[in-house]
This record gives structure tokens, C-alpha cells and sequence, in this order.
């Protein structure tokens, strides 16, 4: 006998043990025993709905967008480092994203609604767009009407302004029509009577009007044009107008910089000229890292494509060495460097003066790869850590307070043998705990009642226990009869009832979201710290306390 009590103590010890060494181990690493929940630790809340303005998804496209776009969205979060995040589709367009203990909100913002549309482009002439300037600026005109573009703080041409005195000295060179390319002189809308119209009723007064030309200005390097930082969002405003986009010439777009650029003291938009379509898209981005480039120590971000994407990308560099290539993510450009090389399946993406974590973001949502559709927040909610220490707080105080009472009324009740139940209580307290930190499981309010309703199960598993070994002390029988016989004739009770709990408890987490699944992990794992509590842990201390009774015939219960 003494040999099977020394196993059993080692065993629990062993138990024990390994339940307190993933406590530490969590503390030492995130400063807490065990992962809080949003509600417990602070974080974000977000509601993220399809973006479709104009109304032309259907409700089936919506609805496998968001399918699609949760996916993304948990791989990017998942990278992120956050544990136990909330993902999950409400309706048939809504996505909720809950990030506990989230500090940088604007970072995980733009990680979750970036939509990361990646896509390689060849860098046209501007002269393809300074030849339909004179276009473009009706186009606008002809769009919002004098009056709303002199409220913008855009009048008529004045010396000095104009993209035209800028290159070419304030005098516009005569241009011969046979000269024009052709896909300048062809819209891309290939329906423009409407547009026609317009611009053939405008005013001498509306055409000397230049709300757009006037805003351009040289930036020295071909294929782009720039613009003041202060003149920006009227500029951006301006080509985001559909009569704008359907005054370009066929085949080209202009996209913007996606940083501020500095040109002696002032700081610029750089508006780059792009063909319309891209020759490769991020679709075949197999890989992609943050690094620094050795040579000026400068974040970069290294892509590997796949064996299509490469062979695209090779023919394609081939054949414009000497030209250059926009690397343009969700329509802005990136960088557009200069082709030095023909260039296979590995590239990198170089970012200025960007910072290391912009990079190391930026090669994250590309792993994760692109959203199908644009997403925006239709709700943000910030919960503070106080909210979640407050909670933290009445639940210790709550739980406490119910051990204090189960702790009187054990020891008042059953005397020795109630007090050897605590024990073995405080045991199982240990093995949930290590349960919950071994698995990784984040508590949250929820998590905390299932915690509380495991005790009682627990107390409860004692109490079956302590009233069969007293039926069998009032039958007459010894004390080690009657404690074999009271665990034996308990165990089909305690079974059942735990056993059946716990089946309802993975139902609930197999198909249950967010607070439902932390109540059903932490009621789980406390079931079966209770089944080892109350069967193996309270008989042993049950074993050692017969074995060091003096009188055999009597146990206080």
C-alpha cells in the first residue's frame, strides 16, 4: 500500500508540476499566467462591411466576398501575432473582427482594410497625356460647372501655372494631328456622346478654365507629373471623377505616388502615367519578406513569384530594358523602377523612406494576399484595459468570496474529510489553470463563468463521495471498506454526470462563436481537472489519512 501511495503522490506531484511550469512560462512571456479576452485585456472591435457604393454586386458576389475576404483577413491576423481572435461573417456583406489586446489601433486597421490589389504596370510618356490636357480640364468643367470649381479655389489659367508654360515656356507648340498617337486621340469610354455633348456646349469662358492642368507641374523624370502636397486632395479629387476617367486616352491611367516626395524645400504628390491594364498581378506572388537593402540600407520587400508569373515577368523586363515599371498596390504606386535587367521570379519592392515595420506590414498582407473587394468600418469600438481590469477585478472578488463559503461549509460539514476536499479543490484549481495556459486558451468573461460552474461540479463530485462513505460507516462497516465502497459506488454518478457535461461542452464549442467557445473550452478542461480531482487526488489524501490514523475504526465525516 505504501508503494501505491508513493506512485499516486508522484503522479500528482508530476501533475502539479507540469500545470505550474505553463503558468510561469506564459507569465514570462506575456506578463500574465493565462491569455485575457478583449473583455478582460482591452482591444479592438471592428465591423467591416463590403464596399460597393454604386451598387454593383449582387447578393450572392457580396456574399462570397466576405466568405473570401475572412479568410484573408484571419491569415493576415494570424501572422499578426494576435491570439484568439474573433473572425466571424454576420449577414451575407458584414465581417466582425475582435483583436484583444491590440495597442496600435491604426497599424491593425490598415493591416484588416487594406485590400492589397498588387499589380505591375509599364510607366508611359506624359505626352500621351499632355496632348488631351485641354480635354481633361473640360471634362471637369463640364462635370461640377464654374461655380464649384472656383469654390475648390481653381480659377482660370494663369502664366506661370500651367503644365504647358512649365515645359514649354508658356507658349503651346503647334501640334500636328497626324503626330498624335492613337490611342490618344480614342477615349476609353467607347460610348462618349454624352461626354461629346457636354464639351461642345461649354463656354469660351468654361474652356479657359484649367482646374487641372494648372495643378501639374514637371518633376524632371519622364512618365510622371507632380503636385504640391497642398494642392493634392484637389487634384486627386479631380482624376477620381468618372467624366475625368473617360476623358483619358485609351490604354493609359494616372495613379498616385503613395508617399510624399521633397523637391527642394517643398513636398510633393508624384501622379505617375501608367498603361490602363497590368502585365502581372499579385495572384502570382508566391512569397514575399521585409529586408534592408544593403547597398543605401533602406527597407525593401522581397517577392518570389511563381513559375507563370515568372516567366511573365522575364519576357516582359526583356524586352524594356532602359524603361520603367510601376509596382502598384490597392492604385497607388509604390515605386517605378528603372529596368536594369531582365528579371526572373524574384524582385523586391523598394519603399523609401519608409520604416522597417511598414515594410515588414506590407510583405504581410501580401503573403496573405488580396482582399476580393474593398472593405470599410462601418464600426469601431476601443475597449479600454480599465473596463477590462474592472471585470477582472469583481470576478476575483466573486470567486473568493464563493471559496470562502464552499471552504466553511466543506470544513463545518464533513469536518477532516471536508477540509482534505479543499485540498484536493485547491489542486484542481492549479490543473485548470495549467489546462487553460497549456492549450493557449484565452479566459474571457464567459470563460470565467464556466470556470466557476466547473467548481461546483467539482464540490458536487466531493459531496457524492462523502455521502456514499457515510451510508457505508452507518451500515457498520470498517473505514477502509467504507471509503473503497463509497468511491466505488460514486464513480457510475460522477461519470455520468461530467461525462454528459462535457459532451455538451464540445457541442458548444464545435458549433458555437466567439464567448460561447471560451465558456465551452474553460468548462471542458475544468471537467476533467474535476474528474482527476475528485477520483484520484481526494483518495489518495484519503489513503494517507487511514494510513496514519492511529484508530482504524472511526473517520471524521
Amino acid at each position: 500500500m505504501f508503494k501505491s501511495i508513493r506512485v499516486r503522490i508522484l503522479l500528482i506531484l508530476l501533475v502539479v508540476g507540469t500545470s505550474g511550469w505553463y503558468l510561469y512560462s506564459n507569465y514570462a512571456e506575456t506578463g500574465s499566467p493565462i491569455k485575457l479576452g478583449l473583455d478582460l485585456q482591452g482591444g479592438m472591435h471592428l465591423v467591416l462591411e463590403i464596399d460597393d457604393p454604386d451598387g454593383l454586386m449582387s447578393l450572392e458576389d457580396r456574399a462570397e466576398a466576405i466568405q473570401s475576404s475572412e479568410r484573408v483577413i484571419r491569415n493576415r491576423v494570424d501572422e499578426l501575432g494576435v491570439e484568439e481572435p474573433i473572425i466571424q461573417t454576420v449577414g451575407q456583406d458584414r465581417l466582425i473582427v475582435e483583436l484583444a489586446g491590440v495597442t496600435d489601433e491604426e497599424r491593425a486597421k490598415e493591416l484588416v482594410g487594406t485590400t492589397a490589389l498588387l499589380e505591375w504596370k509599364l510607366v508611359r510618356s506624359t505626352s500621351a497625356v499632355e496632348a488631351s490636357l485641354g480635354r481633361l480640364d473640360a471634362a471637369i468643367v463640364a462635370a461640377l460647372g464654374v461655380d464649384s470649381i472656383r469654390a475648390l479655389g481653381r480659377d482660370v489659367e494663369t502664366p506661370g501655372e500651367t503644365v504647358e508654360d512649365i515645359l514649354f515656356g508658356g507658349e503651346q507648340p503647334p501640334v500636328d494631328e497626324d503626330e498624335i498617337p492613337e490611342e490618344v486621340q480614342e477615349l476609353q469610354d467607347p460610348d462618349l456622346e454624352a461626354l461629346e455633348e457636354e464639351l461642345e456646349d461649354l463656354t469660351d469662358e468654361e474652356l479657359a478654365l484649367r482646374p487641372f492642368s494648372s495643378l501639374l507641374q514637371s518633376s524632371g523624370g519622364d512618365g510622371e507629373f507632380v503636385v504640391t502636397t497642398e494642392d493634392y486632395p484637389v487634384a486627386r479629387f479631380f482624376t477620381e471623377l468618372p467624366e475625368f476617367q473617360a476623358a483619358l486616352p485609351r490604354g493609359i491611367s494616372l495613379q498616385w505616388g503613395w508617399q510624399p516626395v521633397a523637391i527642394g524645400a517643398r513636398t510633393y504628390r508624384t501622379l505617375y502615367v501608367l498603361e490602363r491594364d497590368p502585365f502581372l498581378t499579385g495572384d502570382m506572388l508566391e512569397d514575399a519578406s521585409s529586408a534592408r537593402d544593403q547597398q543605401f540600407n533602406q527597407p525593401i520587400v522581397q517577392f518570389q513569384l511563381s513559375r507563370a508569373g515568372g516567366r511573365i515577368f522575364g519576357d516582359l523586363t526583356g524586352q524594356n530594358i532602359g524603361e520603367r515599371i510601376a509596382i502598384v498596390l490597392d492604385n497607388e504606386v509604390v515605386s517605378a523602377p528603372v529596368v536594369r535587367a531582365r528579371i526572373m521570379a524574384r524582385g523586391q519592392i523598394e519603399l523609401g523612406g519608409s520604416s522597417m515595420e511598414e515594410a515588414r506590414d506590407l510583405a504581410l498582407v501580401l503573403r496573405a494576399g488580396a482582399l476580393p473587394a474593398p472593405l470599410r468600418i462601418m464600426e469601431e469600438r476601443t475597449v479600454g484595459p480599465s473596463l477590462g481590469q474592472d471585470s477582472i477585478d469583481q470576478g476575483m472578488i466573486a470567486g473568493i468570496i464563493g471559496l470562502l463559503l464552499v471552504i466553511v461549509i466543506m470544513i463545518a460539514y464533513y469536518r477532516v474529510t471536508g477540509a482534505l476536499a479543499i485540498v484536493a479543490l485547491s489542486v484542481y484549481m492549479l490543473l485548470l489553470l495549467g489546462g487553460l495556459a497549456a492549450l493557449g486558451a484565452t479566459l474571457t468573461v464567459p470563460g470565467i463563468a464556466g470556470l466557476i460552474l466547473s467548481i461546483g461540479m467539482a464540490v458536487d463530485a466531493n459531496v457524492l463521495i462523502f455521502e456514499r462513505i457515510r451510508e457505508e460507516v452507518d451500515e457498520g462497516r470498517a473505514v477502509r471498506t467504507a471509503v473503497d465502497e463509497g468511491f466505488g459506488h460514486a464513480l457510475s454518478a460522477i461519470v455520468d454526470a461530467n461525462l454528459t457535461t462535457l459532451i455538451t461542452a464540445l457541442i458548444l464549442f464545435q458549433f458555437g462563436t466567439g464567448p460561447v467557445r471560451g465558456f465551452a473550452v474553460t468548462l471542458s478542461v475544468g471537467i476533467i481537472a474535476s474528474f482527476f480531482s475528485a477520483l484520484y487526488v481526494t483518495r489518495t489524501l484519503y489513503l494517507i489519512y487511514i494510513r496514519n490514523k492511529k484508530a482504524q475504526d472511526t473517520i471524521s465525516i
